[in-house]
């Protein structure tokens, strides 16, 4: 019989843990209707759950459509100065809910955009990312490999004269963001300044990862389909173990992944559940 491991470090960050907490408990005491500024977790099947709660969704374009005194969560990805101007304009309560890792990341971009130029490393598009650029003004620069970062140097948007500095969305691959590093400072030499700003806990996730992945001959990782971290998390696994399969949900297993096999790992993205694991795994079982 196939042995299965759920990867005990797996599952919800710090971050998305204390949002969804946030919003449990808002919706436990009767607060009334809450809405999440966009999707609190990058997970479908845990946005579904929530929504059963009681949590519904809106964007930045349907914010006047809501009524004075609604209240809005904004997650852990954090926003721009601009989003909390507009609420604010418009009466509406804010539940503040970004994690304290972005919260001092902003606030350091901010401090870094006042006097240097500044680049982010990071997805174009990305809710953290957005916030970031917000914060510095609208005035840094996002790439999102080193192949981008290339081509950014070759089109001269950076001053060959000035400093630069260097910062990370906290959910990307430390590796690609020390080949950042290296071709950033080909370019800027010792004006380029790299701030180390990864989530030790997503850091950390990599090394444990790729320890996890080697020990078993298949590995099943869940995570949503519009998770980032899942996608840079879900390579690096396939990387150590080539026999690694990425789903949304148990329904999505394949039988045949898992014949002559001895053991089977399950892991995902920070923005995986815990229990969404524990039902891949017993899935697994079952198809014996």
């Amino acid at each position: 019989m196939i042995k299965v491991e759920t990867d005990p470090n797996s599952g919800f960050c710090g971050g998305v843990i204390r949002a969804i907490t946030t919003a449990e408990d808002f919706l436990s005491k009767g607060g009334g209707k809450l809405w999440s500024l966009g999707a609190i977790v990058h997970n479908e099947s845990e946005l579904a759950r929530l929504e059963k709660r009681g949590l519904a969704m809106t964007d930045k374009d349907s914010l006047g459509s809501l009524a004075p005194g609604s209240t809005v969560l904004i997650r852990a990805h954090g926003e721009p100065p601009a989003t909390y101007r507009r609420l604010n304009e418009l009466g509406i309560k804010v539940i503040d809910c970004t994690c304290p890792v972005v919260l001092r990341l902003q606030a350091r971009v901010e401090e870094a955009a006042a006097r240097s130029q500044v680049v982010i490393f990071g997805k174009i598009g990305h809710p953290e990312v957005l916030g970031l650029v917000g914060r510095a003004g609208g005035r840094a620069l996002v790439v999102e490999d080193a192949g981008a970062l290339e081509g950014l140097l070759s089109s001269g948007a950076l001053d060959p004269q000035k400093r630069v500095e260097l910062f990370s969305q906290t959910t990307m691959s430390p590796e690609a963001y020390a080949q950042a590093a290296a071709t950033l400072r080909t370019f800027a030499g010792e004006r380029l300044t790299v701030h180390n700003s990864i989530c030790a806990q997503v850091a950390s996730r990599h090394k444990e990862l790729a320890e996890f992945a080697a020990r078993h001959n298949v590995i099943v990782f869940v995570s949503g389909s519009s998770s980032s971290n899942g996608k840079v998390l879900y390579q690096w696994c396939r990387s150590i173990n080539p026999r690694s399969f990425r789903i949304s949900g148990p329904e999505e297993l394949q039988q045949e992944w898992f014949k002559d096999v001895a053991s089977a790992g399950v892991c995902g993205a920070t923005s995986t559940p815990k229990w969404l694991l524990d039902n891949v795994a017993s899935a697994i079982k079952n198809l014996q």
